[in-house]
């Protein structure tokens, strides 16, 4: 009876061990617009430009409080050995004529006052509000909200440029998938004319240089698959890691493929200007250096605000215990004049340079959208002949396979015309494929995804 129980034990244990071994075996299905989502939602790189948005904008609040009233709390405790005195002399005020023979010394005699405590204490509010700084202080949070918009445009280019990657990674691992089975199509065949050669080299039909042949042959298609396998592999992994899958294999789901309409190149050129990030960071880039100017410009002038405030004191007998003061506080550094004049010559090579980058910008977007026009046409075109060479293969294999079913032809002859068929079906996808990616250049330069 124990011996029953411990098999069955076992048999259940070795049941649950297969059947978790299967389902981690099983690959994961995904669809392109869920390996996108993913994508966006895992990656680091673009974790890290949102963390730099919250940091800018974090700034932004730091450098908005400058604006405000400075307020400052001071206190002091100190002991003092030795105390400060007042002497008086006898006689210093002069006499104090009271008769003809008595006069009265001022004071009567030598007087010592204390002026101070061992023990003395004070604490201070005071609060100053820049009044000539705050141009400058304006023109310093202009300056972060810029710095917040070229850093959400930031974060914005990186998600395109994950979308376009995992797009890329996307049909190349459907144009493998294709290639593969080509490969292993072309291989079937490789494997059954061999087949037919030493068949006829048993019946003595023919010489070891056909086998010779074909077997170089099959080598090169085993090699070629290989290579395919390790492409498939390579596109996997860089897909996982961008979208954070952790999956041992992927399944693809398949996409649609009809080809969408295109608008005119003057308009996207247009939406370009406008919406590329790339156009947006470089006019950022230029509106910074004018606000960079401005604020060198403003440094010319003297710092002047007001400032108010409350003491109070214990231990000095000089002073008032409880003091309130307002006043005006000027300063101006006239060193910071000359040495301002360099700044801004700094500053206006800056704007220059800005100025050339953003007119180097535009010349380079309208010219990749000319390249990715050109692309569409281009994918077009090939779209086109490879419906017709498909249709034409499709037709072949047909014929073939009724053929076939007629003992007219061989094995080989059909497995050749799925191979065509195979082939001609990957040149279709690859043509498709890179429309969708001319496609997807265009929405990118044109920032319309």
């Amino acid at each position: 009876m124990k011996s029953k129980l411990k098999l069955y034990i076992n048999l259940s244990i070795v049941g649950m061990l297969t059947a978790n071994q299967v389902r981690a075996q099983q690959p994961e299905s995904v669809s392109l617009q869920r390996a996108i989502d993913l994508a966006l939602q895992n990656n680091r790189g673009l974790a890290i430009r949102k963390l730099q948005v919250a940091e800018k904008q974090a700034k932004l609040k730091e450098d908005d409080v400058k604006k405000y009233p400075s307020v400052t709390l001071n206190s002091t405790y100190q002991y003092n050995a030795n105390i400060g005195s007042l002497v008086i002399d006898q006689g210093s005020f002069g006499v104090l004529p009271l008769s003809q023979t008595t006069q009265v010394p001022l004071p009567n005699e030598t007087k010592t006052f204390a002026l101070g405590q061992h023990h003395t204490f004070n604490a201070g509010l005071t609060a100053y509000q820049p009044i000539t700084q705050l141009g400058k202080v304006k023109t310093g949070l202009a300056i972060d909200q810029t710095d917040i918009q070229m850093s959400e445009q930031e974060q914005r280019k990186v998600a395109l440029q994950i979308r376009q990657a995992v797009e890329r990674l996307y049909y190349g691992m459907l144009i493998n998938q294709q290639q593969q089975i080509e490969a292993r199509t072309k291989l079937d065949v490789a494997k059954l004319k061999l087949y037919d050669v030493e068949s006829a080299l048993q019946s003595g039909k023919t010489i070891d240089v056909s086998k010779a042949g074909l077997q170089a042959n099959m080598a090169d298609e085993e090699q070629n698959l290989l290579k395919l396998a390790i492409q498939r592999d390579d596109y996997e992994t860089d897909l996982k890691r961008l979208t954070g899958i952790k999956a041992d294999s992927l399944a693809l789901a398949g996409i649609d493929l009809v080809p969408a309409a295109v608008p005119a190149l003057d308009s996207v050129e247009l939406s370009a200007l406008r919406n590329n990030v790339d156009i947006q960071l470089a006019s950022l880039n230029q509106q910074k250096a004018q606000l960079g100017i401005k604020a060198a410009q403003q440094s010319y002038r003297p710092d002047l605000g007001v400032l108010a405030g409350y003491t109070y004191q214990k231990g000095n007998l000089i002073f008032p215990v409880n003091n309130p003061y307002v006043g005006v506080n000027l300063k101006w550094n006239l060193q910071d004049l000359v040495a301002n004049k360099q700044v801004m010559t700094q500053r206006n090579l800056i704007w220059q340079q800005a100025q050339e980058n953003l007119l180097n910008t535009q010349e380079q977007v309208s010219s990749d959208l000319e390249k990715a026009y050109r692309k569409i046409s281009q994918a077009r075109a090939l779209i086109d002949v490879a419906q017709k060479a498909a249709r034409y293969r499709s037709e072949e294999l047909k014929i073939q396979q009724d053929r076939q079913v007629a003992g007219l032809n061989l094995k080989t002859d059909l497995l050749t015309a799925q191979s065509n068929l195979a082939k001609a079906q990957v040149d279709l996808l690859s043509a498709q494929l890179n429309y969708q990616l001319a496609i997807l250049d265009v929405k990118i330069l044109t920032g319309t995804m």
